[in-house]
């Protein structure tokens, strides 16, 4: 009796479970671990944004190439060029895509997962919990993922690695329109924050070595010289 009422639970899963599908719902994106990303991602790279060629609705970018030049490659599993085209189209949760740079201004830098297009070669594509994660540069030249982490919903708790730090990165200044009032008044509560004549600072950040060691080994591979 134990196992047919089983059986007749999992039946009703799935048949709820097509009925969304069928349906056309959302589904929603659950948090993720790093190791889980890098994982499911054909590569992973620490890069810095070149350019973008995208066109726009009501001010936001809704399909188009991203350029992204590789600065530290994480995972290979194919040959690849320095400069990445990532494509994207539409609005919808999890979107790739990537701030373009002023010609007065270097581009982000930041994590990417990314997968191979199933349409061009050469190209790639977001996963469905999104993409990059943003990555600051240290007054020492040394890189760190910008804590609080922004971009993908992550089930790895950080606080516990996260250090305070002094940032030599434009990118580290956040304008104060940029951000709400009340997730500004949380992290300036919290410590993460500092008042600064062109907005607001951050004050903390992830070593890339600790979350590299997050990431792998069985997400990562050891030969990330392929050409």
């Amino acid at each position: 009796m134990i196992r047919l009422a089983a059986l007749t639970i999992l039946a009703t899963f799935s048949l709820l479970s097509s009925a969304q599908v069928d349906s056309g719902e959302e589904q929603p994106i659950l948090p993720v671990t790093l190791a889980e990303m890098a994982a499911s991602a054909d590569l992973v790279a620490l890069i810095q944004v070149l350019d973008t060629d995208y066109e726009y609705t009501r001010g936001f970018p809704s399909g188009g190439t991203a350029f992204l030049k590789v600065l530290i490659p994480y995972k290979v599993t194919r040959s690849f060029e320095d400069i990445l085209e990532v494509y994207e189209q539409g609005l919808h949760p999890g979107e790739c895509y990537f701030e373009n740079p002023t010609v007065l201004e270097e581009g982000r830098r930041q994590l990417v997962f990314l997968k191979f297009s199933n349409d061009v070669e050469g190209q790639y594509n977001g996963l469905k919990q999104g993409c990059s994660l943003d990555v600051l540069v240290q007054d020492n030249g040394q890189y760190a993922l910008r804590f609080p982490v922004d971009g993908i919903l992550l089930s790895d708790d950080l606080t516990a690695k996260a250090k305070a730090m002094e940032f030599h990165d434009s990118y580290a200044i956040i304008k104060d329109e940029a951000i709400s009032p009340v997730e500004r008044n949380q992290l300036l509560e919290d410590g993460y924050l500092f008042a600064v004549d062109q907005g607001f600072k951050l004050t903390h950040g992830i070593e890339i070595s600790e979350i590299r060691k997050l990431m792998g080994p069985n997400g990562l591979t050891l030969d990330r010289s392929l050409k």
